[in-house]
């Protein structure tokens, strides 16, 4: 069991210390950060290009967004902590 996990809509305060973090694989790879908290997996997302249809006219109200999820490498103790791709997620 990972026990609680911290996400996004965690509150922070704002002098709350930050670490780097190194993303390995996929297609954010190499990608530095600073994290809070040493959340177990990252959410890491990119818009898509969208293309307007045959006939359509105006803007439409939504958009979409590729998905990619690294989780923590537990072997790294120690800045700069790790995280690897999972290709299986979502």
């Amino acid at each position: 069991m990972l026990g609680a996990m911290d996400d996004a809509t965690t509150p922070r305060p704002a002098d709350a210390a930050t670490e780097p973090a190194v993303l390995d694989d996929g297609p954010a790879a190499g990608l530095r950060l600073r994290i809070t908290g040493r959340p177990a997996i990252l959410q890491v997302t990119r818009a898509c290009e969208r293309e307007q249809a045959p006939g359509e006219t105006g803007e439409r109200e939504f958009g979409v967004t590729e998905v990619y999820v690294y989780r923590r490498d537990w072997r790294v103790k120690s800045p700069p902590l790790r995280y690897g791709y999972d290709p299986a997620s979502p």
